[in-house]
């Protein structure tokens, strides 16, 4: 039970993760994927490519195809919906830390 709440909790985290990283440059990814490995997170690609999926789909990253070395590859920029839920995010998340830490 603890492994799932934990599980969820990070993939929260991740999802912010993700709509930062795009919002400083184009991303894709196994570069995501990468980066959270090097810190320690593993998330699988299943879940990865859901994420990107559906924040296209909510209209906060678009994709452009690029051919690199011959394989295309798809690339992630955030929008300006995106921009605004990435602030709303971070902000919530400042907030539920300062409560959490305030409980303890």
């Amino acid at each position: 039970m603890a492994e799932m709440m934990i599980h969820e909790f990070l993939l929260g985290f991740i999802k912010i993760y993700i709509l930062q990283y795009a919002s400083m440059e184009p991303v894709y990814g196994k570069e995501i994927f990468d980066q959270l490995e090097r810190i320690d997170y593993r998330i699988s690609y299943g879940t990865l490519y859901n994420t990107f999926h559906s924040f296209e789909k909510k209209g906060y990253l678009v994709h452009e195809n690029r051919n690199v070395n011959g394989k295309i590859r798809k690339y992630y920029t955030i929008t300006k919906r995106g921009e605004e839920a990435l602030k709303k995010a971070k902000c919530k998340s400042i907030e539920l830390f300062n409560a959490i830490r305030i409980k303890s």
